[in-house]
Formats: C-alpha cells, sequence, structure tokens
C-alpha cells in the first residue's frame, strides 16, 4: 500500500496538482504570519472582516465560560441548549423564514438536505459547477443525479420536463471559484408547478447580499414558497464556524427526522452559537462593511481592467484570475508570496482542465493601500504581454 500511494502522489506532483497546507500565525485577519514574515492575506472568506472582531472574541468567551468547551453530546441525545435555540431563532429572523436548524458545516448541511429530501425517490438536477458538497451530498443519499449546463435554467427545464416527476434541484447561490451567481429567479420560475423543489447554497452570499446582508435569496426577491431549501455557512461572511438551513416547520422537523448528518454527530459548541448569535446582530446592522466591500470589489476590477489581466466575470468578493495553466497558477502564486503575497493557485479537479486559477478574495478589512499593494504585484506577473509592472 506504501509504495502504490507514495507512486500516486509524486504522479501528483509531476502534474503540478500536488496541493500543501500552510502553517499561519496568529488570528484571523487580513495581515497573517507566516514564518519570520508578515503576508497580506487576499485568500481568505472572511468577507466582512468578522473573524477577529473583539464582540465574536467576548461572546465565544463568555459562551465557553457558561456552557463549557463543548456540547457534550448530540442535539437529539441532550447536546442541545437554550444558546443553539437563541442562535437559530436569530437566523431564522434574519433570512426571513419560519425556522432554521444549525449544523457543524456546510458539507453535512448539504449531505443532510439531500438525504432527507431525495434519495431513491426523488433525483437531483444540479448545477454543473455547483461545490463538491452538493455533488457529494447527492452521491451519498443514493440520488439519481442530473446536471444542467451552469446557470442555464433553460436546460433545467428541458431536464425536469424529460424526467416529469418529483425532483429536488440544487445549486450554489454564489459559485465559490468563479464569483458569479446563480440565476435564482428563473430556476424558481422553472421549478415552480413542476413538482421540484429547490435548494440554494448560500454559502458564499450570506452576510454579503440583500437587505442586511440577508443572502442572495433575498437579494433575489425569493421567498419561502418560491426557494424553500436555503442552506448558509458561518464561517464566511460571519466569522464563526458551522452552517445553517432555514425553512418551514416541516422542513426544518424533516431534517431533525432524518438527516443523519445531524443526528448523528455531536452538536456544535454551544460557545460558538453564541458568537453566532453576535455574529448575525453585527452583519445586519453594521450595513457600511458591506458598502466598503463593494467598494474595494468595484476599485479591484477597474485596476486590474487597466492592467489587462483576465479576471472571471464576477461582482462578489470572489475575483479569480484566470492563469489556464496550473504551473502558470502555482508560478504567480509563489510570485506574490514572495512579495508577501498570499492568494492560492486552484487547479484541477476543483476547477475544470485548463482553467487553473488565482482565487482573489476581498475582505471589508482591507484598506486601499492593500489594494493597491496587490494590484501592483500583480502588475508584474509574466505573462505573454506584460502590462509592466511598479519595480
Amino acid at each position: 500500500m506504501e509504495a502504490e500511494l507514495s507512486a500516486a502522489l509524486a504522479q501528483r506532483q509531476a502534474e503540478g496538482l500536488y496541493r500543501s497546507r500552510l502553517t499561519l500565525a496568529g488570528g484571523a485577519g487580513v495581515r497573517r504570519r507566516l514564518g519570520a514574515g508578515e503576508v497580506l492575506d487576499f485568500c481568505s472568506n472572511d468577507y466582512l472582516g468578522l473573524a477577529s472582531d473583539p464582540r465574536l472574541v467576548e461572546a465565544l468567551q463568555a459562551g465557553a465560560a457558561r456552557w463549557g468547551a463543548g456540547a457534550g453530546a448530540s442535539h437529539l441525545l441532550g447536546g442541545h441548549t437554550a444558546a443553539h435555540e437563541q442562535a437559530e431563532a436569530a437566523l431564522a429572523a434574519w433570512t426571513g423564514r419560519p425556522r432554521a436548524l444549525l449544523f457543524s458545516t456546510g458539507f453535512m448541511a448539504n449531505l443532510g438536505i439531500a438525504a432527507a429530501l431525495a434519495g431513491p425517490r426523488r433525483p437531483v438536477f444540479e448545477d454543473r459547477l455547483n461545490h463538491a458538497s452538493l455533488l457529494d451530498a447527492a452521491f451519498a443519499a443514493r440520488a439519481r443525479l442530473r446536471r444542467y449546463r451552469h446557470a442555464d435554467a433553460g436546460h433545467l427545464a428541458h431536464l425536469l420536463d424529460r424526467h416529469g416527476g418529483p425532483a429536488l434541484v440544487m445549486t450554489d447561490a454564489v459559485f465559490s471559484m468563479d464569483g458569479d451567481r446563480a440565476p435564482l429567479r428563473e430556476l424558481a420560475t422553472v421549478c415552480a408547478g413542476r413538482d421540484a423543489w429547490l435548494m440554494a447554497d448560500d454559502a458564499h452570499g450570506i452576510g454579503v447580499l440583500g437587505a442586511q446582508g440577508a443572502g442572495s435569496v433575498a437579494a433575489a426577491g425569493l421567498d419561502s414558497d418560491a426557494l424553500p431549501v436555503l442552506m448558509g455557512t458561518l464561517g464566511k461572511a460571519l466569522g464563526v464556524f458551522g452552517a445553517f438551513v432555514a425553512g418551514s416547520a416541516a422542513l426544518i422537523e424533516t431534517l431533525v427526522q432524518h438527516a443523519r448528518s445531524y443526528i448523528y454527530t455531536t452538536a456544535l459548541p454551544p460557545a460558538l452559537a453564541c458568537a453566532v448569535t453576535q455574529a448575525v446582530g453585527i452583519a445586519r446592522a453594521e450595513d457600511w462593511r458591506r458598502e466598503r466591500l463593494q467598494a474595494l470589489v468595484a476599485r479591484f476590477r477597474a485596476g486590474a481592467a487597466g492592467l489587462g489581466l483576465p479576471l472571471a466575470d464576477s461582482a462578489t468578493p470572489i475575483q479569480p484570475l484566470l492563469a489556464g495553466s496550473s504551473a502558470r497558477a502555482l508560478a504567480w502564486s509563489e510570485q506574490l508570496r514572495a512579495a508577501g503575497i498570499l492568494v492560492p493557485a486552484v487547479r484541477p479537479p476543483t476547477v475544470p482542465a485548463g482553467q487553473a486559477r488565482l482565487r482573489i478574495t476581498l475582505s471589508a478589512a482591507h484598506g486601499d493601500d492593500d489594494l493597491q499593494r496587490l494590484l501592483d504585484a500583480l502588475a508584474c506577473l509574466p505573462r505573454d504581454e506584460p502590462a509592466g509592472c511598479t519595480p
């Protein structure tokens, strides 16, 4: 076994697909410690800059002092506390839905949704560029999976009409590698009248889009009748950890009864639930964070256009810089790191072959000088037609 695994790892490294972890020192933020130096972080999903907010830290500490370090049991075997109940109520109110249910991770939430709502009796239709957790959810549920062309509501309608029966449609709301948004209103129209339930994974939209940051579904003006299943994560814009599903009372009770990834795991630590409640309150109240974020996105795209950089078409904090080959993406990432800027190279199979890229992400915590430093460093990346750089 050792020889086989070692050979496969060597082959992966030769193809430029080997993944390596960086060991960072210090907490989350736009400035991180790496080795003996400091790096400017443009790879975090901490879109609102909340991960190190003193109010969240204080809520977490106070929660640990009251509830301890862990829940001690699954939700159904004594691990569910008033702290969880309060966080779920805050999430439900924020997203405008009757109920919400906490999960340990977004991956586990998606697994639970597919297992409870699909399976052999109800096929799953998914966008071709959906996150791995959505695809794996359908596989784990043993559902019959059909994939429609990216963001193509017409193709989904065609596939549903051919199927002619009940179905579950699962889509990312904001696609994590491209930063573009699903056409949720069009997808909801397609599902209406076709006995298809629409589910949106809003991991990268919650906190960032919509009034008070309520997310992509709110921004699209859809309610729980049009889009009955909403999933959001808590470790990105909210800066904490975990995930939730929001929807009707019947939906949430069905997940409590049938979602194995909820039933058979230890509950989220109550102290984290306290931090979640605090984060929701901050995200709802502080619109300046979203305004700052959108201003940074606009300024970055304008600067990148002036340099002739090949960006993907995205109006969200996820700004992919297309490299093409894995080797080029790695070389670009390493050059930026040498300049003290942390941006990861994303390569197949995370993205399709020939579409390797740098995944640049912006945070409300970035300053104007931080953004200019990034643009100056990007101008120095070797390309077929260099735009020139600031020495």
